[in-house]
């Protein structure tokens, strides 16, 4: 799926410093990553890709459809993850939690349960689809996240740093995950390893994209910045 950003530059309310300045990229490839410092403006980049921050100015199409004109659309086809699970792990138990995220989508009850139990199985969340979901460990709670926006079947996936919260056990554990994926992925995290074998990756500091290039490239461009 191309990703169009153009011109955009992006102030929240309330404040007069800008988030994001003068972004303009195209990206289509596969696997897509994103780093910088704290308050360098990724997190809001990544956020303009589903709409869940719409532009104060210049435009972001995915695909056919503008995200500040077209949000529902954009949603149906791109997923988010936040960086803490519990943000979006909205119902009581881990099947129905899945189950949640499907109900938009209009399925029959049987059609949408077979669903939930074909995610679950693909995540290793089976044995536990009757479980309290806030009893699950962190790196199982991210998997269940994931897990609710996959089962919508989004074309893309944007994960804003999935692993910042998780030891290094279940970091690993999502990032083979992430591997495997069939989806487009765009992912911004700090764990640089995370991103050693991506397509692409998009280095940001101070508000602004500073370098786009290989993974290669854009972590010696990243430690530079952090010297």
């Amino acid at each position: 799926m191309l990703i169009d950003i153009s011109g955009v530059s992006h102030v929240y309310a309330g404040r007069e410093d800008p988030a994001l300045t003068d972004v303009d990229v195209r990206l289509d490839e596969h696997r897509i990553g994103v780093i910088g410092a704290n308050g360098s403006g990724k997190s809001t980049f990544a956020r303009l890709l589903n709409g869940l921050v719409v532009p104060s100015r210049g435009k972001v199409r995915v695909g056919e459809w503008d995200t500040a004109r077209d949000g529902r659309e954009v949603r149906r086809k791109v997923g988010f993850c936040f960086t803490d699970p519990d943000s979006q792990i909205v119902m009581p138990t881990v099947a129905e939690d899945v189950a949640f995220g499907l109900r938009r989508r209009g399925l029959p009850k049987a059609e949408s349960a077979a669903r939930v139990d074909e995610v679950l199985r693909a995540y290793g969340l089976d044995a536990h689809a009757d479980h309290a979901a806030h009893r699950l460990s962190g790196g199982q709670k991210q998997l269940l996240a994931l897990a609710s926006v996959l089962a919508t079947e989004p074309e893309l996936l944007v994960m804003d740093e999935p692993t910042t919260l998780l030891d290094l056990r279940n970091s690993r554990m999502v990032a083979e995950t992430v591997a495997g994926l069939p989806q487009q992925v765009v992912l911004v995290t700090h764990h640089l390893e995370m991103v050693a074998d991506f397509d692409r990756v998009l280095v940001f500091d101070r508000t602004r994209l500073v370098h786009d290039g290989s993974p290669e490239e854009s972590v010696k461009i990243y430690r530079e910045l952090m010297a």
